[in-house]
This record gives C-alpha cells, sequence and structure tokens, in this order.
C-alpha cells in the first residue's frame, strides 16, 4: 500500500493548495479585503502608469522607476491573487503541477526585482540631493533603460534554479499544500529526498540578494542623510527630505511584512500556521496596494495631475 502511494505522488499531475488552514470557515470573509485590496492595487498602479505616461513634466528617471515598480506591483498581484479568490470563492483548489511551478517562478522573481527597483530608487534620491547639478547627466534615458535591464536580468535569473530544483525532487509524501499559493519553501517541504540544495539556495538568495540590496538602500540614505542635515536652512532641509518620503514609505512597506515573515517562520515554532500564511500573503498584497496611494499623496506632482484628470 506504501508503495502505492509513493508512486502515486512522484511528479504528482496538480497540487492541492488548502487556501488558509484552520480559517477555511472564514474564507468568504477573508475574500472581501483581500479582494478589495487587489482592486485598490490595479487600479492604482494603471493610474500611476497613466500619469505618468500621459504627463511630459513627469519623463524622468525617478517617474521611470515608479513606472517598473507599478508594473512589478501589477504582476505580484495578479499572479496570486485570481487563484486564492477563487479558491475563497469556489472551492477551487487544484492547480497544475506546471503552473505551480511557473506561479512559483513569477513570485520570486518579481520579488526581487521590485527590491532592485528601490535600490535603483534610491540611487536615484542619493544623485538628486547630493549631486544635484549633474543628475541629469548621470542619469539618463540611456543609463535608466540599462538600470532597469539589470534589475529584471536579475530577478529572472537569480530565481531560475528555484522552478528547476523543484521539478526535480521526487514528491511521495502528499500533493497538499497548506498555503494560499505556491511558496517555493511549501513546494519543498512536501519532497521527500534531499532537498538541502533548495533550502540553502533559497537562504542565498535572501541574504545575499535582499541583503545586499537593503545594504545599498541603508547606505544610499546615510549620505543622503548627511547632505540634508549640512543644509543651512531648516526650510531647505525640510524640502530635501520631503522628496525622499515616497520613497522610504515604500521601501518600509516592502521590507517590513518580508522581514516579519522570515523571523516568524525561523523562530515562532508555537505561532500557528494561519497567521504565518496571513503574513505571507500581506508581504504580497500590502505594497502593490500602499504603493500608489504612497506615491499620489506624497508627490505634488502625480497629486496635481490626478486632481486635473478627475475634476475635468
Amino acid at each position: 500500500m506504501s508503495d502505492s502511494n509513493k508512486t502515486d505522488f512522484t511528479n504528482p499531475s496538480t497540487f492541492i493548495l488548502l487556501g488558509i488552514p484552520g480559517l477555511e470557515a472564514a474564507h468568504v470573509w477573508i475574500s472581501i479585503p483581500f479582494s478589495t485590496m487587489y482592486i485598490i492595487a490595479v487600479l492604482g498602479n494603471f493610474i500611476i502608469l497613466f500619469i505618468v505616461k500621459t504627463e511630459p513634466s513627469l519623463h524622468g528617471p525617478m517617474y521611470y522607476f515608479l513606472c517598473m515598480l507599478a508594473v512589478t506591483d501589477l504582476v505580484l498581484s495578479t499572479s496570486t491573487r485570481p487563484k486564492m479568490l477563487s479558491i475563497f470563492w469556489f472551492n477551487s483548489r487544484e492547480i497544475d503541477f506546471s503552473s505551480c511551478l511557473t506561479q512559483m517562478y513569477f513570485i520570486h522573481s518579481f520579488l526581487v526585482m521590485e527590491s532592485g527597483i528601490f535600490v535603483a530608487m534610491a540611487y536615484d534620491r542619493y544623485v538628486a540631493i547630493c549631486d544635484p547639478l549633474r543628475h541629469s547627466t548621470i542619469l539618463t534615458n540611456l543609463v535608466v533603460a540599462k538600470i532597469g535591464l539589470a534589475v529584471v536580468l536579475r530577478g529572472g535569473m537569480v530565481v531560475l534554479p528555484y522552478p528547476f530544483l523543484a521539478r526535480q525532487w521526487p514528491y511521495c509524501r502528499t500533493n497538499i499544500i497548506p498555503h494560499s499559493y505556491c511558496a517555493h519553501i511549501a513546494v519543498v517541504k512536501l519532497a521527500c529526498g534531499d532537498t538541502r540544495v533548495s533550502s540553502y539556495y533559497g537562504l542565498f538568495v535572501v541574504l545575499c540578494v535582499r541583503g545586499l540590496d537593503m545594504i545599498f538602500i541603508a547606505v544610499s540614505y546615510i549620505q543622503i542623510l548627511r547632505a540634508i542635515f549640512s543644509l543651512p536652512t531648516k526650510d531647505a532641509r525640510l524640502k530635501a527630505l520631503g522628496t525622499c518620503t515616497s520613497h522610504l514609505c515604500a521601501i518600509l512597506t516592502f521590507y517590513i511584512p518580508v522581514l516579519f515573515s522570515s523571523l516568524t517562520h525561523r523562530f515562532g515554532q508555537n505561532v500557528p500556521l494561519h497567521f504565518h500564511i496571513l503574513v505571507a500573503n500581506m508581504y504580497l498584497l500590502v505594497p502593490p496596494t500602499l504603493n500608489p496611494i504612497i506615491y499620489g499623496v506624497r508627490t505634488k506632482q502625480i497629486r496635481g495631475r490626478l486632481l486635473r484628470l478627475f475634476t475635468h
């Protein structure tokens, strides 16, 4: 009997996503804020893209990076929300094996891309404040395009081993994923072989990619703050600091849920499973929802163009 079960689950044709285990009775209620946030994320990021495209005064490095961020947020939201809502509303839990690995690849590669975009935006703020006279000559359209291409290639290449490694493991335990989407670690835990390569590589990506990104951002902002506090007047300091607040808020909404989720996975052995999964969903849904709101409210040019758009 055990041999037949082992054969059945080796390279399964489908996985079963449980949604949020332990909160099945509340799936419909949970879907209300999730679907609302998804709608806000899609509309907000499309509005940002539309405003930047139609307003010539916004055709600059900061807003090009903002457009990259909006596209990344749209992909992150759309790669998980529709399937999750189908689980909540229609109990449609099956996902094809290849579709699961594709979803895994898109989630993690675009998370790495988003982290890279925040580094690029920090560099843009650093040049704008620490060397403003050379900003337009340093960050030309060609340089911005090269940075964007580097961010995309890094995200795509670094995460590429995830699905290839996951595909080669034998799945002889079960095909049930106690999660609402195909997270890398949730899929690898189902494998019955020696999956240390996948685990170590996932840890390498977290430490050496996101960790380095956070260090680069921190170094940039140390230099930025030094430049701001060396300005002669309080008004000049506040004005310079105001140009960074949107970016700082977006960074915090991205990195804090990721770090909190990582810490609860490493050290929160007594934390309920549904709490882990809710936190994991937050860092995929909250940043795409809040980023267009943050930039729409805090950026004067976008706010003014948005007001003109709605008043007309």
